[in-house]
């Protein structure tokens, strides 16, 4: 298991370290900081997750996992 997470926020998918609440996903209106260095609120709705995947948290995403671009 990874120690980041996929979140949906400001209108693209991010990834945070940040702990979620019982092993779920990130409630809606939780805030959070991506790895992208961010601080956003999660949208935890059925379109949010059909986002593009923004390419800094990808990029620290695949660093965080040891896989290549």
């Amino acid at each position: 298991m990874y120690p980041f997470h996929w979140v949906p926020a400001a209108g693209r998918r991010h990834a945070s370290l940040d702990e979620r609440p019982c092993g779920c996903p990130y409630p809606t209106g939780t805030q959070v900081t991506t790895l992208c260095r961010q601080e956003l609120l999660a949208d935890n709705s059925e379109l949010a997750w059909l986002w593009e995947t923004c390419p800094d948290c990808n990029r620290e995403a695949r660093q965080l996992a040891g896989v290549g671009p």
